[in-house]
């Protein structure tokens, strides 16, 4: 039988291949290990908790997580994180009757009535302009943690312009029935505390953030106390 010299050529291009597919799982298989040397907890400071006690008429439901009885693991995210959002301009989309909008990004979060800024009911929003485009990694939202409640609607969303009409992108959405206009979310409603929420923002390249809200389970005012951003800082 005379050798096929196609066939030693198209064995050669196998062998080669399949050496090339288990390199790069390799590879693949030890990024994790060696990412996770880089992480680290994320450096965000909690306020107080409140002294106020449980409202008896908690909502619930298959779209409420239940009140947390514990604090959640730390979020992890690359070691030198920071909050870039801290002193940054924040807007709105309506002019808050409570508090200023210089609030937004104070760091001043404590469960005290003069660190919260409230605005009319409705959907609404309040914004950051980080300034320039950010590796963003975490960002975290204290409405208003006076109180054990339910915010409706939360949505968070990133974009390139103030406007949010270029590279929109959400990272947040429990508004179940559209309701806000800006889709169907799939995540879940959550109760306020000291420790704000955390939303992965799973390294989006982004300058503005913006957060709405539609009310709470105990008012229909929109009120929101501190948002922090977590990224890397510019080199």
């Amino acid at each position: 039988m005379k050798p096929n010299p196609r066939a030693a050529v198209r064995s050669l291009a196998s062998a080669a291949a399949l050496g090339a597919a288990l390199f790069l799982f390799n590879i693949v298989a030890v990024r994790p290990a060696a990412a996770a040397e880089d992480l680290a907890p994320l450096p965000v400071k909690p306020p107080s908790p409140t002294l106020k006690g449980t409202p008896s008429d908690l909502p619930y439901g298959p779209n409420v997580e239940p009140p947390p009885e514990k604090p959640a693991p730390p979020f992890m995210a690359p070691k030198g994180v920071v909050n870039v959002a801290a002193g940054k301009k924040a807007t709105s989309s309506s002019k808050p009757f409570t508090g200023t909008l210089t609030q937004i990004t104070d760091g001043q979060k404590e469960p005290e009535d003069d660190h919260v800024v409230e605005m009319r009911r409705g959907k609404q929003w309040v914004q950051v302009d980080l300034g320039e485009p950010a590796t963003i990694y975490a960002i975290v939202v204290w409405h208003d943690h006076r109180f054990l409640q339910v915010f409706r609607d939360v949505i968070v969303q990133v974009a390139d312009d103030p406007d949010f009409t270029q590279n929109v992108q959400t990272l947040y959405n429990n508004d179940v029935d559209n309701s806000a206009g800006l889709g169907i979310g799939t995540d879940k409603e959550y109760f306020e505390t000291n420790r704000g929420r955390t939303f992965d923002a799973k390294g989006v390249v982004s300058r503005y953030v913006r957060c709405y809200t539609a009310g709470s389970s105990l008012s229909s005012l929109n009120v929101c106390q501190e948002i922090e951003v977590y990224a890397l800082p510019a080199k």
